[in-house]
């Protein structure tokens, strides 16, 4: 709709007769996309510069959609994974078994996004947590793998030894 506004508003200025390079400083884009809307509007008018709709079609239908929304109820467990996270691999695999469409993990996303779904975390510690590994870990390891980092001393940034003559 924002391109749009701004094709239209190129057509006004259009039938004023006003030079591209300035409409095209004016609306903050490229003389050679305000070139091309002259183009379109001295062939169709107005009109022509109005938006055609989305490039394409979604690909998977309402009805898909109401359906594939009812698998993460019965849990990642029911369709084969370990653990009870969904994230958008598994939904794209999901989508892949259950209707034989290919989507990217970003098009899984936006499709999720534009169907009114968000990312969520966990709001309490997983069922699997074993806090006293976790506390183990913590002072058993981590200890010995902060020590190993390289000590910061003041020194050169050359690579040359400083008693070089």
């Amino acid at each position: 709709m924002f391109r749009e506004g701004l094709r239209l508003q190129a057509a006004e200025r259009f039938a004023g007769g006003e030079v591209s390079a300035l409409i095209a400083k004016d609306l903050r884009v490229s003389v050679r996309s305000v070139q091309r809307w002259r183009r379109t509007w001295n062939e169709g008018g107005p009109r022509a510069l109005r938006s055609q709709g989305q490039a394409s079609l979604p690909r998977l239908s309402r009805k898909q959609f109401t359906q594939l929304e009812a698998d993460p109820a019965k849990g990642p467990a029911a369709h084969g994974w370990e653990d009870q996270r969904w994230t958008l691999a598994r939904i794209k695999t999901l989508i892949g078994r259950r209707f034989h469409l290919a989507y990217t993990i970003q098009g899984v996303r936006k499709l999720l996004v534009r169907n009114g779904w968000s990312c969520q975390v966990p709001a309490r510690r997983a069922m699997e947590r074993d806090d006293v590994a976790a506390a183990g870990w913590g002072k058993e390891v981590w200890p010995c793998a902060e020590d190993s980092r390289r000590r910061v001393e003041p020194g050169s940034s050359s690579r040359t030894k400083l008693d070089s003559p």
